[in-house]
């Protein structure tokens, strides 16, 4: 689930490991709570870093020094932690390195053009809140490349709930006023939807190359990959992290960590779970994203809007992550 702005999240086998700490039902439900809460809390880190940095709404380049930093630094961590652990985190034909980094370009780089850009001209709440309909592009894209996951009237229902629900976030004026109460910008809530979009096809790529890859691997590779990317570019356009204080420093550090260590715990509770089971609590992350966006940054989320909104799509991501007969089991 890449969160929100959650990173990538790379799809594992849905067979779950002979039984261990990591599948008593107490135990899953508080990591998977956890991982959520660090990927919603990314929404206001990044508000807020944009501003203890100085980072001006228009400044560019310096956005994606920032997002670099970020990721290049989130990857690293998990490279170590993949070396400590004895993973493989190498020796593998070009071909399957040229697949890393398309993945590092496409998930990391180029998404995060797009989000950083996007969360800069609107609120962390409306952002957290679109940024779900990743979940709803996944859908409809494994519908057209997999056979065997169809669109089924319960998809169809929770991306219908989801529409409805992101039109609903960005309706501005009463009712009456039809299109001219809509308050969508392509640079703000746009750029937002793009890159849940951009963050779904690379999910899609991604699948294929964790069938014979670590994940840990293969997710801290496209982070370095991309981060790197991102912070040649930025430098090279003239962008830099601004006024850096122990605050700023702090907070981008936090975010590096919150990245690794979702990302990881994350990866190991899809090892011992069915991969159903704990994708369903991605519905959570807009709810920790708007409700931290409302706490830190002192933004609304007891408007109407913003709360029937969140309602409506994480009513949809349910749906759309539920097998009929998931509803009906409990956790192994």
């Amino acid at each position: 689930m890449s969160s929100p702005v959650a990173p990538a999240q790379p799809p594992l086998p849905a067979a779950p490991a002979p039984s261990s700490a990591f599948t008593r039902r107490g135990t899953v439900f508080l990591l998977a709570l956890f991982c959520c809460l660090l990927w919603g809390s990314s929404f206001p880190a990044i508000k807020s870093g944009y501003a203890l940095l100085g980072i001006a709404g228009d400044d560019i380049p310096s956005k994606l020094v920032f997002a670099g930093w970020r990721f290049l630094a989130a990857g690293l961590m998990l490279l170590a932690w993949g070396a400590a652990t004895g993973r493989r985190l190498g020796g593998w034909p070009p071909s399957v390195w040229r697949q890393l980094v398309v993945l590092g370009l496409l998930q990391t780089s180029v998404q995060y053009v797009f989000f950083y850009i996007g969360l800069a001209h609107t609120t962390g709440v409306k952002a957290s809140i679109m940024n779900a309909t990743s979940t709803f592009f996944s859908v409809l894209l494994a519908h057209w490349l997999h056979h065997n996951d169809r669109l089924t009237w319960r998809k169809s229902l929770g991306c219908a709930a989801g529409f409805v629900g992101v039109m609903v976030v960005n309706l501005g004026g009463a009712w009456g006023d039809g299109l001219a109460g809509v308050e969508f910008t392509l640079l703000g809530e746009g750029f937002v939807v793009i890159a849940a979009l951009v963050l779904a096809v690379g999910g899609v790529y991604g699948k294929g190359i964790s069938q014979h890859m670590d994940p840990v691997a293969m997710t801290g590779w496209q982070l370095v990959v991309g981060g790197g990317v991102l912070l040649a570019a930025g430098y090279a356009l003239g962008g830099s992290l601004g006024h850096v204080t122990p605050a700023s420093s702090a907070l981008l550090g936090y975010m590096a960590v919150l990245s690794a260590l979702a990302i990881s715990i994350w990866s190991l509770l899809l090892k011992h779970n069915r991969v159903s089971l704990i994708t369903a609590f991605n519905f959570m992350i807009p709810v920790f994203g708007a409700l931290l966006s409302a706490l830190f940054l002192g933004e609304s989320i007891l408007e109407w809007r913003n709360a029937l909104a969140l309602v409506l799509v994480c009513w949809g991501i349910w749906l759309v992550t539920q097998a009929p007969s998931a509803l009906r089991r409990r956790v192994d």
